[in-house]
């Protein structure tokens, strides 16, 4: 186990909000990829040879597109956006002494709009739930990255 004294960033409780909403995040995108895998072999639909199974003639028709799977793939590439820059400027964010509970309100923003648009983008739900949800995760950082842009740390 990990001896939590000797970890100064989750003596700050803005930090460690951070960690734990940034790996929810990751860990919702890194299931994108299983998700993926399950439409392509459930909808027979692959991308490379090498992946189909059967014979010659089986494996060239599988070798197609799918909507369900272009679906699932088109919202990987959104959370692949979206998260890497939440995470660069949410890390400096929680470096830079936010008040804890506006910070936590920017984490929260941002960790809930992911899953809605996730949910919106797979169900799929009608517009603009999906377009809402990704508004506001697009919002929640730029208002992250505004504050640290503020303190001139860059200057």
């Amino acid at each position: 186990y990990l001896d939590r004294s000797t970890m100064v960033f989750y003596d700050d409780p803005v930090f460690a909000s951070f960690a734990t909403h940034a790996t929810v995040v990751l860990l919702k995108m890194m299931l994108m990829g299983p998700i993926t895998g399950f439409y392509r072999f459930s909808r027979k639909a692959f991308s490379n040879p090498e992946d189909c199974m059967g014979n010659k003639e089986e494996a060239k028709k599988s070798l197609r597109t799918d909507a369900s799977v272009e679906r699932v793939r088109r919202c990987h590439q959104n959370d692949i956006e979206n998260i890497l820059p939440f995470l660069g400027v949410g890390l400096l964010y929680a470096l830079s002494g936010p008040d804890p509970w506006i910070a936590l309100l920017h984490f929260r923003v941002f960790l809930a709009s992911r899953i809605v648009h996730t949910i919106a983008y797979l169900a799929p739900l009608p517009q603009p739930t999906r377009a809402i949800a990704y508004l506001l995760g697009v919002l929640s950082t730029f208002s992250m990255a505004v504050a640290v842009m503020r303190l001139r740390i860059f200057v």
